[in-house]
């Protein structure tokens, strides 16, 4: 039987990932990386308290790759109760503009 306590615990935690990934932005768009669509997993272990989250940039020679990955990073491991945070920088599936958010493809005048 499925614990509801941590089953809410963990969606309270995964939304608290998510608000935080939306205050990462890339320097170069005025768009979060979370509604650009460079996040592609977001996985917390059993007892949440261990984050592993897949992302992506927008090209692989992006200028402010470090700059983003570490916000990212610094960002997560605030979070009250992680305990471990993992950030992996992936390149596939290879990420393009249909991946954005509405909001974000009206904010960058794509519709």
């Amino acid at each position: 039987m499925v614990n509801n306590k941590m089953v809410n615990d963990q969606l309270e935690i995964q939304e608290r990932v998510i608000d935080v990934l939306k205050t990462v932005y890339d320097p170069e768009i005025p768009v979060n990386i979370y509604d650009l669509g460079l996040i592609y997993r977001i996985e917390l272990n059993e007892d949440n308290t261990e984050l592993s989250v897949d992302m992506t940039l927008t090209a692989p020679n992006c200028p402010a790759a470090d700059f983003i990955l570490e916000d990212v990073r610094q960002k997560l491991e605030a979070i009250t109760g992680l305990q471990k945070v993992e950030v992996n920088l992936v390149f596939e599936p290879e990420w393009d503009k249909e991946m954005m958010s509405e909001e974000a493809k009206m904010e960058l005048g794509f519709l």
